[in-house]
């Protein structure tokens, strides 16, 4: 399965990421996201879609 990765230097913390996920993975900490519920993750990609500012990339784990 894969998991979001979230470049904190790119984040704005818009928090249109955390809305866009259908299993609760992300939230928004501060001024950043964070991956607060990994193991939820489905891999659908949907955060790294609706990202205006391509902050997150996904990670492949075996």
């Amino acid at each position: 399965m894969a998991h979001p990765i979230i470049n904190e230097d790119e984040c704005i913390g818009c928090g249109i990421c955390v809305d866009a996920c259908p299993q609760d993975v992300l939230a928004v900490e501060g001024s950043v996201a964070v991956v607060e519920n990994e193991d939820s993750c489905i891999g659908c990609g949907e955060c790294l879609e609706e990202c205006p500012m391509g902050a997150i990339t996904e990670i492949a784990e075996d």
